[in-house]
C-alpha cells in the first residue's frame, strides 16, 4: 500500500475563500460544491467518520448565503471539520468507538461560535479511539495515512483533522490536545498544529480524555487562518471550570528564544530528520535572540504523564465502559486504561507534588525567554512500525509533547520542509500559559507570512508585525 511522497496540498486559506465569496468569484454554496466533490473524490481514505450528505451542506450553505448581514461575519461560508470527539447537535459523537457512540443533543460552545460567525460544518474527522494515542492507527475504522505516503501513518489521535486541512477539503478544523494529539499530526502532515493554552476554548462539549489536562486545539495551512479560527474560538464559558481569558497581545519587542543543548534533543537514531532539524536552528540562531536553556524538566513532567497516576484520569470517564465492555475498545487502548487500575491515591498525590516542583523550576526557565523551540517529533514510522511496537513508537512520538498541558504551556507545530530523504519535519514553539500571541508572531515570522497584530497597550489600532527569519 506504499505510494510515493507527495506532500500537504494545502487548499484556499480563509481570507482567500471570504474573499471570493465577497466578490462574486465563488459563494458559500460553490465553497460547499467543491468541499463535498473533494470528499467523495477520495472515498473512504480514514479522514472523515461521518460528513454532511451533499444536499444538505449545500442547504446548509445557501442558509448561510440568506442570514441577513452574513456577508460581515468573520467565518461566512467557512468550511469546517470537528474532532469526533466534540459534539454537534443532531450527530452522532462516536470517539471511534461504535459500540460507545451517542446522539448528541447540543452542539459544543466552541463549535456553536463558529457557526455563529458563519462557518459551514462539513462533518466529523477520524481520531485514535477515546483520544487515547499520537498515531492514528487505533480506530476500527479506515486507518489514515500521511500525505507524506510511504505508508507513513497520519499522526493521531486528532488523525483526520490533519488530513483533512493537509488534503485541502478544509481550511482548517477543529481537534484536541491533551498529551500532543493536535500537534503530532500536524507535523507529520505539514500543517499548522495549534494548541492554546488551556482554558482560552471552552472544552464543554467534549468527551474528555484527562479532563484537567485537555484542550481544544486548531489545525490550519497558515497562521493567519489559526488567528482568524482562534479569535472566534477564545472566549471565556463559566460552563468550563477551567476557563480563562485570553493574555495580552505581542508587545513588539524582540521574542527571545529557548535553545535546549543540541546534545539534550533526541532523534532516536533518525539522522536525516536530525540534519534537517539543527539546520533550521542554525538559521534561528541567526535570526533571532536566543538563550540555551535545559530541556531535563520539562522531560521530567512528561514521563509522569503515561508513567504516572494521570492515565488513571481516563477512567473517570471511561472506566464504566471499560468494566461493561471492554471488548468493544481497541486493545491497545484497552490496556492503556487497565493500566490506570494500577495508581493509587499516594501515587497522585506523589506525582502531583513532584510535579509543583518541575512548574517551579520551569517557571525560573521563563525569566530568559519567551518561547522554546524543539522538534515536534523526533523521527517518523510507518504504519506496519507502530501495529508492531504500539507503546514504544507512540512514546517517541510525544517525547516534546508529553509535558506541555501538564507545564500548562501553549504550542504551535510549525510545518518547516522534509527532510533529505523526503519526509516531513516541524519545529515546535512552546510559551508559557497565556503568551499565545507572542508564540504565534514567531510561528508567523518563521513562515515568513505578514501577521496583523494589536499591540499590547490596548490600542485599537493595528500593526503589522513582521521581521525576517
Amino acid at each position: 500500500m506504499g505510494t510515493a511522497a507527495n506532500g500537504p496540498s494545502i487548499g484556499p486559506s480563509i481570507a482567500e475563500i471570504l474573499d471570493s465569496h465577497a466578490g462574486g468569484t465563488g459563494s458559500p454554496v460553490k465553497t460547499a460544491a467543491r468541499v463535498a466533490d473533494a470528499i467523495a473524490a477520495r472515498g473512504d481514505d480514514g479522514t472523515w467518520l461521518s460528513t454532511v450528505a451533499r444536499d444538505e451542506l449545500l442547504a446548509a450553505a445557501a442558509e448561510i448565503e440568506s442570514r441577513p448581514g452574513a456577508r460581515t461575519l468573520p467565518l461566512y461560508g467557512v468550511p469546517f471539520g470537528v474532532k469526533d470527539s466534540i459534539d454537534v447537535a443532531g450527530v452522532p459523537t462516536t470517539l471511534s468507538c461504535p459500540d460507545y457512540a451517542y446522539v448528541a443533543e447540543r452542539t459544543a460552545p466552541a463549535v456553536q461560535r463558529l457557526l455563529d460567525a458563519g462557518a459551514l460544518y462539513v462533518g466529523k474527522t477520524n481520531l485514535d479511539q477515546f483520544a487515547t494515542g499520537l498515531n492514528g492507527t487505533r480506530t476500527p475504522y479506515t486507518v489514515p495515512r500521511s500525505v507524506f505516503g510511504n505508508d507513513l501513518i497520519s499522526g493521531g489521535s486528532s488523525s483526520g483533522s490533519a488530513l483533512a486541512v493537509a488534503l485541502g477539503q478544509v481550511p482548517f478544523a477543529v481537534a484536541t490536545d491533551t498529551a500532543g494529539s493536535g500537534r503530532v499530526p500536524a507535523a507529520l502532515n505539514g500543517v499548522v498544529g495549534f494548541k492554546p493554552s488551556r482554558g482560552l476554548i471552552s472544552t464543554v462539549g467534549l468527551v474528555p480524555a484527562c479532563k484537567s489536562l485537555d484542550c481544544l486545539s486548531v489545525m490550519a495551512g497558515c497562521i493567519d487562518d489559526v488567528d482568524r479560527v482562534f479569535d472566534v474560538l477564545a472566549g471565556r464559558d463559566d460552563g468550563d471550570p477551567w476557563s480563562r481569558d485570553r493574555g495580552p497581545r505581542y508587545g513588539g519587542t524582540p521574542i527571545r528564544v529557548g535553545l535546549p543543548p543540541a546534545a539534550e534533543l533526541e532523534f532516536f537514531g533518525d539522522d536525516a530528520m536530525r540534519a534537517a532539524h539543527l539546520g533550521f536552528r542554525e538559521h534561528l540562531e541567526r535570526q533571532t535572540v536566543t538563550v540555551e536553556v535545559s530541556l531535563a524538566p520539562f522531560l521530567a513532567a512528561g514521563t509522569l504523564l503515561y508513567q504516572g497516576p494521570w492515565v488513571a484520569e481516563r477512567l473517570v470517564e471511561f472506566g464504566d465502559f471499560l468494566a461493561e465492555q471492554p471488548d468493544s475498545i481497541h486493545p491497545v487502548v484497552r490496556d492503556i486504561f487497565r493500566g490506570g487500575l494500577n495508581y493509587t491515591a499516594v501515587d497522585a498525590f506523589a506525582a502531583l507534588q513532584k510535579l509543583q516542583e518541575l512548574k517551579a523550576e520551569v517557571a525560573r526557565l521563563w525569566e530568559s525567554m519567551d518561547v522554546l523551540v524543539v522538534p515536534t517529533i523526533g523521527t517518523t514510522f510507518t504504519v506496519e512500525q507502530v501495529l508492531a511496537r504500539p507503546i514504544d513508537c507512540n512514546t517517541m512520538l510525544g517525547h516534546y509533547t508529553h509535558f506541555g498541558n501538564l507545564l500548562d504551556l501553549l504550542g504551535v507545530a510549525v510545518p518547516l520542509g522534509v527532510t533529505s530523504d523526503g519526509r516531513p519535519y516541524s519545529a515546535m514553539l512552546l510559551g508559557n500559559a497565556l503568551s499565545d500571541d507572542t508564540v504565534l508572531t514567531l510561528a508567523a515570522q518563521i513562515l515568513d507570512e505578514p501577521r496583523i497584530a494589536t499591540v499590547a497597550t490596548g490600542a485599537a489600532t493595528a500593526s503589522t508585525v513582521k521581521e525576517e527569519i
